[in-house]
């Protein structure tokens, strides 16, 4: 039976507030959902969008007050200088968006629901403890030395030389999307997502001539692949003081970005794994991360249904 392409079609944001970094990239928040709920802040992967999370977080609108924010060159951001972008950066600007969210939308109870990267810069911050009430992680890159070491760094070194060589530059959105199935990475996502993918990861081209580009170019993406195995051995879940909540990927399939999260780890995190999935789980099975996650937030008396 042939399976429907479901068409996502992403809401305008409630309001659209543009915050300046230190060296000035710029970070463009979007509010969406109930303004009243607790507010989760979200965040996505190395060289996504967190509108490409849609499938995910629209589950979440009726309840919560959700601020979407993408990294620096990635998604709804202007392009910034590449000798910025970086974990470290990553991290600062996570911890100075938090302290923005609470000036521009109010202090409330907040919870950090970050996926990859993102996830990693949460788990690093110095400021989590005062920036969240709780945290849910989708599929961190962690590791720890030794054999988990090597593994991932072999890994990384791969991924980081395949992604420089990738194409940035296409003629229309639908030669991008029609490159998608071909990918490793995107194998196991619902249908739909290959249309979401170009819709929310190519912008028209700087240039000023026909065609559109990667909104995180390639080079970028793979700086960041570069220097993960360095910080992903640096997480120590000790130092986690709220309520936290790890869900990865499938650990027996082959892994089709990096290796899968640290299992030494497994009770320290709070880790959960869905059957099935690989890196991309909000987008492979998004129903299953809600209801996992709401389990989390209802456990820890941080939402009632």
């Amino acid at each position: 039976m042939e399976i429907l392409e479901k068409a996502w079609e992403i809401p305008e944001p409630l309001s659209v507030h543009e915050i300046s970094m230190k060296d000035g990239a710029k970070i463009i928040l979007r509010r969406h959902g109930n303004p009243e709920g607790i507010r989760l802040i979200l965040c996505h992967g190395n060289g996504l969008a967190s509108d490409l999370y849609y499938p995910f977080w629209c589950m979440l609108m009726d309840d919560f007050d959700l601020i979407v924010y993408d990294l620096r060159n990635h998604g709804w951001n202007p392009s910034s200088s590449i000798r910025h972008h970086n974990v470290p950066m990553f991290i600062r600007d996570q911890d100075y968006i938090t302290k923005e969210i609470d000036k521009h939308y109010g202090k409330k109870l907040q919870i950090g629901i970050f996926h990859s990267i993102s996830a990693m810069a949460a788990l690093l911050s110095p400021t989590k403890a005062e920036a969240f009430s709780a945290l849910v992680l989708f599929d961190p890159p962690i590791c720890s030395p030794g054999r988990s070491y090597a593994d991932f760094e072999a890994a990384t070194q791969s991924m980081a030389g395949l992604t420089r060589i990738r194409t940035s530059h296409f003629r229309n959105k639908g030669e991008f999307e029609e490159l998608l199935p071909y990918s490793p990475t995107f194998q196991h996502v619902m249908p739909g997502i290959y249309k979401l993918i170009a819709e929310t990861t190519l912008r028209k081209s700087a240039d000023g001539g026909e065609g559109y580009e990667l909104c995180c170019p390639p080079e970028y993406e793979a700086q960041i692949i570069d220097y993960a195995s360095n910080f992903a051995v640096l997480v120590d879940f000790s130092e986690i003081r709220c309520p936290m909540k790890v869900i990865g990927a499938d650990p027996t399939l082959p892994f089709s970005y990096l290796p899968t999260f640290d299992l030494t780890n497994v009770v320290r995190a709070n880790y959960d794994f869905l059957p099935g999935t690989t890196h991309l789980l909000q987008l492979e099975q998004p129903e299953e991360c809600v209801v996992t996650m709401r389990d989390f937030l209802e456990h820890h008396d941080l939402w009632n249904p």
